[in-house]
């Protein structure tokens, strides 16, 4: 028995030590400038990104002022950012930025700047299953917005310029329909003046979005709800105007919800069980099938 303990034990150590030695960059203590980068290059082709940020960073700390310290630096912010680790991305970003603000390739830090301050939000999950992302905290979203834009503006010619404008209206349509999805919890906890505020920012703040749509709607019902009938009105008329076929809708343009103009629109079933069964819903609006 205790040779089999002392046999297990350097299997056990030896599998540690493997284990060890594969999580290592493969560089010898004396290899030159050129070799690091190469073996940085092909951890990088090769997806191992974790290698890659070690090999990156070693490459750095030996050779500050080498030929290949500046590319090894931008490199860097890629390398973090297919290890998913997004923050470290943006810093190293960042780094380069205030280090290099006149290099040729900076607009290519701006980009992964606003790729990486997005994908900060996902998680474990959010890689492998769907998730909504209008419904998820959007303080990344605004932050990867306003990193793009910057791009754009002071790079309009970059080739990252037109990636970096689909991304921005993606992220602005985003933002909008969040709004939406508040104005929904605000239904459904009573706060109808807190829902039909957030209706109108969509449409001041958020033009030419589809959100716009259901803004508008949340803007009717909530003034319906609080009985500013003459707000409602000018919410729908605008609402029928711009999108008749919204579901909010009759075919008369006239505003179609269980709360409407009329009153509460109650089923039969409510009104036999004297309101035991089958109560009003509160409002939901989310038509991105339609609009989007």
């Amino acid at each position: 028995m205790k040779s089999l303990r002392i046999v297990a034990t350097l299997l056990l150590l030896g599998g540690l030590v493997a284990c060890s030695g594969n999580d290592s960059p493969d560089i010898a203590a004396d290899a030159g400038e050129q070799q690091m980068y190469r073996e940085a290059q092909r951890y990088l082709n090769n997806s191992n990104y974790d290698l890659a940020v070690r090999s990156l960073q070693l490459l750095e700390s030996r050779y500050p002022f080498g030929k290949y310290a500046e590319q090894a630096q931008l490199e860097l912010i890629y390398a973090h950012y297919g290890a998913y680790e997004h923050e470290a991305a943006v810093e190293a970003a960042d780094r380069f930025i205030r280090l290099h603000p006149q290099h040729p390739n900076v607009d290519y830090a701006y980009y992964m700047k606003g790729l990486a301050a997005y994908s900060g939000s996902q998680d474990l999950f959010s890689r492998f299953l769907p998730t909504d992302d209008t419904k998820r905290d959007t303080s990344h979203a605004r932050e990867a917005f306003a990193e793009f834009a910057q791009l754009v503006s002071r790079y309009p010619d970059s080739p990252y310029a037109a990636d970096a404008k689909a991304r921005m209206v993606h992220l602005r349509n985003l933002l909008a329909r969040h709004e939406i999805n508040v104005a929904n919890y605000y239904f459904r906890r009573g706060a109808y003046l807190a829902a039909a505020n957030r209706g109108r920012y969509v449409v001041e703040h958020f033009q030419r979005t589809p959100a716009v749509a259901d803004g508008l709607a949340v803007m009717a019902q909530g003034y319906i709800l609080l009985g500013m009938n003459d707000l409602a009105e000018d919410a729908i008329d605008v609402l029928a105007l711009n999108y008749p076929e919204h579901p909010s809708l009759d075919k008369d343009g006239n505003f179609d919800s269980v709360y409407t103009l009329d009153g509460v629109q109650r089923s039969w079933v409510n009104k036999a069980t004297f309101g035991l069964f089958d109560p009003p819903e509160p409002p939901q609006f989310d038509n991105r099938e339609t609009f989007e």
